[in-house]
C-alpha cells in the first residue's frame, strides 16, 4: 500500500508494550452506507457499537500533548430501525490521553486515544468509546462524484460521506485505544482520516 511521508502504518497490539500478538480486523473498508445500531432498547447506542468518524484535523504523537481535544464528525446515518438516532455530520469528540513521540532511545511512537463526548442535535452527551481500526479517505470531492446524484442524501450532509473504497492503514488498535507507529517513525493521522470507535459504555441520544 502507497503512504504519504509522513504517515505510518499502524499495528496491532493486544496489550500495551506487546507487539507481538496480532488480532485480524473484521473489514478492510470504511463504512460507506448507513448502518444499523446493534441493541434494541429505543433510543440507545449499546456497548460494543461501532461508529466510523472522519477526523477533523491532524494528530500526530510528534506535537500532540496529553488532553488535547480534537473533533471527529460520524461518517454516516447510525438507524435504529427506519429512525436515524445518529445523523451524519454528528460531532464526536476525543481526547489525547497519553503520547509518546518517537525518540532517539526509545524509538517506537504510541498514541492514546479516548472519545468522550457527542453532539446530537445540539446536545452534549458523555460517552466512553475507543479507537479499534483506522482507515485512508480519499478527498470528499473524489467521494461525491462517486456516489453521484443518485447517492442517499443523508449519506453526504455537510460533505462528510466516509471513506468509499477507504484503504486501511491500521489494523485492531491495542488494548485502551494504543495506536503504535513502526520503529523510529512518529504517528501521523491526517485530517480526514477516518476512524472506528467502539462504545464502552451505552448512551441514550433520545
Amino acid at each position: 500500500m502507497k503512504s504519504s511521508a509522513g504517515t505510518v502504518v499502524l499495528v496491532a497490539l493486544l496489550s500495551i508494550g506487546c507487539a507481538s500478538t496480532y488480532q485480524t480486523p473484521p473489514q478492510t473498508t470504511a463504512t460507506a452506507s448507513p448502518s444499523t445500531v446493534s441493541g434494541s432498547e429505543r433510543g440507545v447506542i449499546p456497548v460494543g457499537q461501532q461508529i466510523d468518524v472522519r477526523l477533523q484535523q491532524q494528530l500526530s504523537s510528534a506535537t500532540a500533548k496529553v488532553e488535547d481535544h480534537f473533533e471527529t464528525t460520524t461518517v454516516v446515518d447510525l438507524l435504529q430501525g427506519s429512525q436515524v438516532i445518529l445523523p451524519a455530520g454528528t460531532i464526536v469528540r476525543g481526547l489525547v490521553s497519553s503520547v509518546e513521540p518517537a525518540g532517539k532511545i526509545d524509538r517506537s511512537a504510541r498514541l492514546t486515544l479516548v472519545f468522550d463526548q457527542i453532539r446530537v442535535r445540539g446536545r452534549n452527551y458523555s460517552i466512553r468509546a475507543m479507537p479499534t481500526q483506522a482507515f485512508e479517505s480519499r478527498p470528499i470531492l473524489d467521494e461525491a462524484k462517486t456516489v453521484g446524484a443518485g447517492g442517499a442524501l443523508g449519506a453526504i450532509v455537510g460533505g462528510i460521506l466516509g471513506g468509499l473504497d477507504g484503504a486501511i492503514i491500521g489494523a485492531a488498535v491495542g488494548a485502551g485505544g494504543v495506536i503504535a507507529a513502526t520503529e523510529g517513525q512518529n504517528i501521523v493521522l491526517p485530517a480526514g482520516t477516518i476512524i472506528r470507535i467502539r462504545m464502552d459504555r451505552p448512551v441514550e441520544v433520545l
